[in-house]
């Protein structure tokens, strides 16, 4: 019965909203934008001494010092993009000094030629966010402190629809023709239920909610006034053919003025997603990648992602806080005391040496040689 209740609520909502003011890009378009940008290469990005998108960004634990750092040997490699989390909770406690912050972060790009993409909502890892001072990392687990946004509380409750609304609109809107930002992730795995960490925290009708509630998220971004592309990534199932697709990447891929997608498989089953994503004839970005463990590699998925001319943003460029050069199953079996055989995710070490300097010097290689493939570096 509470469940019905819930769904009528968000129901009733939704029809009391504003319908879209804009449209998704024309196939034209998004080629044209696509065609007049570099080869796009780079990380999923949290500061090291960042447990998740809140202690990235609250004014107490912000720091710029260290992201000056940290993009600087990603700007070593040639990396010219980050895809970087947001939280709607920063929003509600301070929006001007949030903004202010997203501004000193975007001249820090600048500096180091990144133009990040932005993520607004997340439903990955822990659906039960608070504002103020986070816990210190799980000894040996991977992520231990990343955060969804919304939260299960805010997901589930259409009153706070609103405030939602009110924080994609104002942070979209305040950078919404800021040629410092490559484009905007509406939605990072807007059906995770998160079995292997936080299921039993989760609504059981997740999915119905964030199906009703992602293409409101698209049209509050472009009744903003949106200048820069917008995307949420196709992560699982079957992409082969339209009849094969569930109700989200239905949604998803309907609404992306680009295509973006996650694998951490190994290269041939990398190639396979890309192929099944090009009758879209749209532009493809590949948002999440790079599992060592899995198969997933740089030396094997990056000339790939070249050859079809695919954006590649792996996940992790500094070991940190997030411990996600610890594998999944950490989860289940913590790597308290000892390292891994081999680093799941992450580029560099915390004192900026890399993890691998022939994975290093690969990258650096391959995004030097690829001036050409449509006249830009």
């Amino acid at each position: 019965m509470k469940r019905m209740v819930a769904v009528v609520a968000v129901t009733l909502w939704f029809a009391s909203s504003s319908l879209a003011q804009t449209a998704r890009w024309a196939e034209k378009t998004s080629n044209g934008w696509y065609a007049q940008q570099p080869w796009l290469v780079g990380s999923n990005y949290i500061p090291s001494t960042a447990i998740n998108e809140l202690e990235m960004w609250q004014a107490e634990s912000f720091d710029p010092q260290r992201i000056d750092t940290e993009l600087g040997w990603a700007e070593s490699l040639g990396l010219n993009t980050m895809r970087v989390f947001l939280h709607d909770l920063l929003w509600q406690r301070d929006p001007a000094g949030f903004k202010k912050r997203i501004d000193i972060f975007l001249s820090i790009a600048q500096k180091h030629k990144i133009r990040p993409l932005f993520v607004l909502f997340d439903s990955c890892w822990d659906p039960n966010p608070k504002l103020g001072k986070q816990h210190a990392p799980t000894p040996g687990v991977h992520n231990s402190g990343w955060l969804q946004s919304p939260g299960a509380a805010a997901l589930k409750d259409p009153s706070q629809y609103p405030r939602l609304e009110a924080y994609v609109k104002g942070v979209v809107g305040a950078f919404a023709h800021d040629k410092r930002i490559l484009g905007w992730d509406v939605w990072n795995e807007p059906d995770n239920t998160n079995n292997g960490s936080y299921a039993s925290s989760e609504p059981p009708n997740k999915e119905e909610l964030v199906l009703a509630l992602l293409p409101r998220v698209f049209a509050w971004a472009r009744e903003a006034g949106v200048s820069q592309p917008l995307t949420s990534g196709v992560w699982k199932g079957d992409w082969s053919t339209p009849e094969k697709l569930g109700p989200m990447e239905k949604i998803q891929l309907a609404q992306s003025d680009v295509v973006s997608f996650h694998n951490y498989d190994a290269p041939d089953v990398f190639e396979k997603r890309v192929l099944s994503l090009q009758q879209y004839h749209r532009p493809i970005l590949c948002t999440e990648y790079m599992a060592r463990g899995n198969g997933s590699t740089f030396q094997g998925t990056l000339p790939v992602a070249k050859k079809y001319h695919v954006a590649a943003i792996n996940w992790g460029l500094v070991a940190g806080k997030t411990q996600t050069y610890l594998p999944w199953d950490s989860w289940k079996n913590p790597y308290v005391n000892r390292e891994p055989v081999v680093w799941f995710h992450e580029i560099f070490r915390t004192d900026g040496q890399p993890y691998r300097q022939e994975e290093a010097d690969f990258i650096r290689t391959i995004i030097g040689n690829s001036a050409g493939a449509n006249g830009q570096r």
